[in-house]
């Protein structure tokens, strides 16, 4: 059983609007449940429309001032922002732990540390970007786009919003903020902290409730000249559609299918355990996760034997303990959905080696999926093809390097990938052929200041460092 703890409610019942927190247009509120012991941890409000168009009012009117504003101005507003989530790490940690179900000590250093590191980031970065560039007799200028309306999921509820949201800012956007109602409650954190750092009105908006509501009222607004959207593809081909109506920009950071070739040549033990962990980072709830791991035909059985049992290394429980290598699922419909696909992959043929679609023994209580692992999995098997967003790996042989190139690319996805070779050059050159928008070398590290984005049905557009910044920017060329 899970650890039994006194669940504190935490009640916010104020949008932040122009710089001040104020009623919402309804008066119906959302609850927030915690993912390990299913009961209500937070309450937030639920917006309406007429919320959404008071935001971008006020953002519209921030406009012209907060675009004037020097980059040296603007990075020590981020600067201050990001010593202010720094010093609230364990409170957003915590938090999060609870909404999502990572482990403390990861949603720490992930959850709470990543988004202080990016909103840090664009400060540095506004010190050496340069927004003009003289080519021949034309002065080109690099100007903020507008009010930017940003949309972000519950998956990695704080980081998903700063990767937005410092780089508008930087950019001198002003933006209005919608994330997820599943996983809300660091959000009012940040705008706690924005207030305190004595951000421009109007400048940073946060409008709260659900997506069919008050995000397509966002992406269709008139007045919004940009979307940032994370999510769903299928969410993110409607918010494509309601933007369309107003020719918005749009940056779009959907799903993934990520194949992880293990080539001949790679250490096996090493490649396949850290395949195992990167497919159930965050309980498998990460978009760009190595869902797919292809290997050689003839070296499956090895890969099976090493995936089985990192698998049953992964212990199950408590988040908030720290103990536990693998959390819940952040809901119920999510641990349904994942355990539909489980059930989908053995009445497919797949061979199920560990896991399975049971609640994991003794834990009663949260949405907790027992980590897994498939075996024989052929590419067009919906275990391969669609996304999961769980501790759910599909091992896939291969027959050599082409035919594990053609398989990593036979996917509407291509948001990420790995390669794994004792020759770093074989590795880079297989790299080179997947579809994708990144790709991991022998694991390499994630580096914040890197694009990140997808080709194909995983979105357009990138986010982090400067690739990121250019997002927010539109371009100017004068004659001279």
């Amino acid at each position: 059983m899970t650890a039994s703890r006194p669940t504190y409610v935490k009640e916010h019942n104020k949008l932040y609007l122009n710089g001040e927190w104020v009623q919402p247009a309804g008066s119906r509120m959302l609850d927030v449940i915690n993912s390990t012991t299913e009961e209500v941890m937070g309450r937030i409000p639920e917006g309406a429309p007429e919320d959404i168009d008071r935001a971008v009012a006020a953002a519209r009117a921030a406009f012209d001032s907060w675009s004037a504003t020097s980059p040296a101005d603007r990075a020590a507003f981020l600067q201050k922002i990001s010593a202010g989530l720094a010093a609230r790490q364990n409170e957003i940690a915590e938090i999060i732990a609870s909404e999502v179900g990572m482990p403390l000590p990861l949603a720490t250093m992930v959850q709470a540390g990543m988004p202080a590191m990016v909103m840090g980031s664009y400060a540095k970065l506004l010190a050496e970007y340069s927004f003009e560039e003289q080519i021949g007799n034309s002065l080109v200028l690099k100007e903020p786009v507008g009010v930017v309306g940003c949309i972000t999921p519950w998956n990695y509820p704080l980081h998903q919003v700063v990767a937005k949201v410092a780089p508008a800012l930087a950019a001198g956007c002003t933006v209005v903020l919608k994330p997820s109602e599943v996983a809300p409650l660091t959000a009012f954190i940040l705008a706690e902290i924005i207030d305190e750092a004595g951000l421009p009105a109007g400048v940073f908006n946060l409008v709260t409730g659900l997506g069919p509501v008050v995000g397509e009222s966002l992406a269709s607004h008139p007045g919004v000249d940009m979307i940032s959207f994370t999510g769903s593809t299928r969410a993110g081909k409607r918010v494509s559609e309601l933007a369309a109506q107003t020719v918005k920009r749009v940056a779009l950071e959907l799903g993934g299918k990520s194949a992880n070739i293990i080539l001949d040549d790679a250490d096996f033990e090493k490649a396949v355990r850290a395949g195992v962990s990167n497919c159930y980072f965050n309980s498998g709830q990460t978009c760009s996760a190595h869902t797919r791991m292809l290997v050689p035909r003839d070296r499956q059985d090895e890969a099976v034997r090493i995936a089985k049992e990192a698998a049953e290394s992964f212990t199950v429980g408590d988040p908030r303990e720290g103990k536990a290598k693998l959390g819940p699922l952040v809901s119920d419909v999510q641990r349904e959905r994942v355990r539909t696909y489980i059930n989908k992959g053995v009445e497919e043929g797949a061979t199920l080696v560990t896991g399975g679609a049971e609640a994991p023994d003794g834990l009663d209580k949260g949405y907790f999926v027992r980590p897994t692992v498939f075996a024989d999995v052929r590419n067009d098997m919906t275990i391969a093809r669609e996304e999961i967003f769980g501790p759910v790996l599909s091992i896939i042989p291969y027959e050599d390097e082409d035919d594990a190139v053609r398989i990593a690319n036979d996917t509407v996805y291509g948001l990420a990938g790995g390669v794994w070779s004792s020759d770093v050059e074989r590795a880079k050159r297989v790299a080179r052929k997947l579809r994708t928008g990144q790709v991991d070398i022998n694991g390499g590290k994630f580096n914040v200041f890197a694009p990140f984005g997808g080709y194909k049905q995983s979105g357009n557009g990138r986010e982090l460092g400067r690739y990121g910044l250019e997002e927010f920017l539109e371009t100017k060329s004068l004659q001279l």
